[in-house]
């Protein structure tokens, strides 16, 4: 599967990825960052602010 057909959660993951390895950003700090990004989005899933 190519990238450009791939969905768009795919797609994220890849830009994603790539940035924080151009930027050399330690794996402790981007998996902290991640958590906290995760946990930002869960409250506003929750409180029904995220959009599709």
């Amino acid at each position: 599967m190519s990238l450009e057909n791939a969905p768009d959660d795919i797609k994220l993951a890849v830009d994603l990825i790539m940035l924080l390895e151009e930027h050399a950003i330690p794996p402790d700090t981007v998996l902290k960052a991640l958590e906290i990004v995760r946990r930002d989005f869960e409250k506003k899933v929750a409180a029904g602010a995220a959009t599709e």
